[in-house]
C-alpha cells in the first residue's frame, strides 16, 4: 500500500511510502485519502514520509508512460488528495523528515504546521521547471499557507530550500533533528488535538473558508486549462526528457 496508517494514541499517523521519492500517482493519491477517512476517529493527524524523502511530487514516469489518458485520469485524484489534507477538520501536522518537492510541497503547505528536518531535505515548488502548470486546488493551498504576495518568488523561479533558508521563507514552521522529526511532529498533533475538537474545526473551517470558496467556483472553468496543458505535446516531451535526464 502506499499510504502506511500507524496509531500514535490518540495521533494517527499516515506514512507514505510509494517507491524511491514517496511520488504522487493514482494509486498513492487514492490511498491518502481513503487513510483519512480510516482516520477519522484521531484528535489528529500527522503526516511524513518513509526514508529520507517526505514527497518528491508527482511521479513523472507514470506521466511519461501514461501519456495523455493517464493526465486525465490524475490531475482529479491529485486535486481530492490535497484537498482532503486541506480540508481535514481536525489538526494535521507535517512530519517533513526530508525533501518536500513540487506537489510535496504543496501537501506540507495544506498541514496546519510543519517540523522540518535539519537534515538533508529541500522544499520548493518545481512544476514551472518542467512546463507543467498547478491545477488550482494547489495554488489556493500555496495562496493560503504562504499569501498571495509571496507566490512569485515562491513559484516563477521553482527553487527548493533546506535548513534555515526554508525556515526563514516561512516554507516550515521549526526545526527538529532527524531522529526527532516525527516525535517532535506528534508532539504538536497531540497538543492541537487536546483543543475542543468542534471549535478547532469550526476555526480552521472560517480561515480557510475564501481559499475553498475560490476553488469551487473556479476549478470546474480552470481544471480543464489545467489538463489541456499537461497533456500538450510540449509538456509531455519535456516530461520525458526530464525522466530521461533522471534515468541517466
Amino acid at each position: 500500500m502506499p499510504v502506511f496508517l500507524e496509531s500514535h494514541h490518540d495521533v494517527a499517523v499516515l506514512r507514505i511510502d510509494h517507491g524511491r521519492g514517496n511520488t504522487l500517482d493514482t494509486d498513492s493519491c487514492r490511498e491518502l485519502v481513503r487513510r483519512l477517512e480510516d482516520a477519522e476517529q484521531a484528535r489528529a493527524v500527522v503526516l511524513t514520509g518513509t526514508g529520507g524523502v517526505f514527497c518528491a511530487g508527482v511521479d513523472l514516469k507514470r506521466i511519461d508512460r501514461g501519456g495523455a489518458s493517464y493526465v486525465a485520469e490524475f490531475l482529479p485524484l491529485l486535486s481530492d488528495a490535497l484537498l482532503a489534507v486541506f480540508g481535514c477538520p481536525r489538526p494535521v501536522v507535517a512530519a517533513l523528515n526530508g525533501h518536500a518537492i513540487a506537489g510535496g510541497a504543496v501537501l506540507a503547505a495544506a498541514c496546519d504546521h510543519r517540523v522540518l528536518t535539519t537534515g538533508p531535505g529541500r522544499i520548493g515548488v518545481t512544476e514551472l521547471l518542467v512546463g507543467l502548470p498547478f491545477p488550482l486546488a494547489a495554488l489556493e493551498i500555496l495562496r493560503c499557507a504562504y499569501g498571495t504576495s509571496r507566490l512569485p518568488s515562491l513559484i516563477y523561479p521553482g527553487e527548493t530550500w533546506g535548513g534555515e533558508a526554508a525556515l526563514a521563507r516561512g516554507l516550515a514552521d521549526e526545526p527538529a533533528p532527524p531522529e526527532e522529526v516525527l516525535e517532535r511532529a506528534v508532539a504538536v498533533a497531540a497538543r492541537l488535538g487536546e483543543l475542543p475538537a468542534e471549535p478547532f474545526a469550526h476555526t480552521k473551517a472560517q480561515i480557510r473558508q475564501p481559499f475553498h470558496e475560490r476553488i469551487a467556483e473556479y476549478r470546474h472553468s480552470d481544471d480543464p486549462q489545467v489538463q489541456r496543458l499537461w497533456q500538450s505535446a510540449e509538456a509531455l516531451a519535456a516530461v520525458k526528457s526530464y525522466v530521461d535526464r533522471m534515468l541517466r
